[in-house]
């Protein structure tokens, strides 16, 4: 079976791509760059085309033949990333790609979007139901990208769309990312009482709910919220992430909305200028919004059940950033 996974290279889609090429599959990776993996994954036989899912040439080779394309290519958060860049990628791109598997006979199309979409869960736990309410353009043009996916439905195409929480793994680039170097550095801020609710999900576990995605009927035109079993406060994964690294670590309470006032006189600062600022106003959003889902139907439609939980997954992560650098290792 040919299998195509857009953003394969990046941090979700490398996951991906490696449990694809495990399964025995013939993996064609469309991403506009290249990552930590692409010569693993071409010595393995995946083929890999660099280039945006924008350009039709490119979506016309990757998807000859193809059964399922896992479409996970996205433009992501970047501060002074331009509106328009989001509308192109994420719902251009996607209208381009369903059009394209359309003409090309593909079989079923998987579409990773976000919990984003959901913005603050006002009474958590949320689930699919949720008010829609993004809260930045990138969460907006997320669901655009769905609205798109949902014409195509309506005609007829086999098309699943996955809302993932807060995902984080072995490679994870980002705000786990920066949680551990905190939590190394011995002193963790946190700008608020920390009591707001975080739903992480093992990247490993997301892979999982893609190939259930690809395989079960029941999931034809359906949405799911993918997330781990529980959600956490932020300072119990914190706690967490210090207990399982051995990293002894103080918290260190702040005031809110200082902090916030002074992220939004930053974000305008930087805005002509080409660098993402050190904060801004989404990241301080971080601790105060709730993230907190059910996943029943993912669990009773998909057979969906996360398989690593917390404590297993961020060991596993924080060895793999030690291993690789992004951590200093003792002594």
């Amino acid at each position: 079976m040919k299998v195509v996974v857009t953003g394969g290279t990046g941090f979700t889609g490398s996951h991906l791509t490696r449990r694809m090429l495990d399964r025995g599959y013939d993996v064609t990776v469309v991403d506009n760059q290249k990552g930590l993996f692409d010569d693993e994954f071409k010595a393995r036989g995946a083929k890999i085309l660099y280039g945006s899912v924008t350009d039709e040439k490119i979506l016309d080779e990757a998807l000859e033949g193809a059964e399922v394309v896992h479409h996970l290519a996205a433009a992501f958060r970047k501060v002074n990333m331009a509106d328009r860049v989001y509308t192109e990628v994420n719902q251009g791109g996607m209208r381009k790609l369903l059009e394209t598997a359309r003409k090309k006979g593909v079989r079923k199309v998987v579409y990773c979007s976000t919990q984003g979409v959901h913005g603050n869960i006002e009474n958590p736990p949320g689930d699919e139901n949720s008010p829609i309410k993004p809260e930045d353009y990138y969460q907006f043009s997320k669901h655009q990208g769905e609205l798109v996916a949902q014409e195509f439905m309506k005609e007829g195409m086999d098309i699943t769309i996955l809302r993932p929480t807060a995902l984080y793994g072995p490679g994870d680039p980002g705000r786990f990312l920066m949680m551990y170097k905190l939590v190394q550095k011995g002193r963790f801020p946190f700008f608020g009482d920390g009591k707001v609710f975080y739903h992480p999900v093992y990247v490993e576990n997301f892979v999982d709910a893609h190939e259930l995605a690809a395989e079960k009927p029941a999931a034809k035109g359906q949405t799911y919220i993918i997330a781990d079993d529980k959600y956490y406060y932020i300072k119990d994964i914190v706690a967490m992430i210090s207990e399982v690294m051995d990293m002894p670590c103080k918290f260190v309470h702040l005031p809110f909305w200082p902090m916030y006032c002074a992220a939004a006189v930053v974000e305008f600062l930087y805005k002509p200028l080409p660098w993402d600022p050190p904060i801004f106003r989404r990241r301080a959003d971080w601790y105060r919004q709730n993230r907190a889902f059910k996943i029943d139907k993912a669990r009773r439609e998909l057979g969906y059940e996360p398989k690593v939980a917390l404590r297993e997954g961020l060991k596993i992560t924080g060895d793999w950033y030690l291993e690789h650098g992004y951590l200093k290792k003792k002594g």
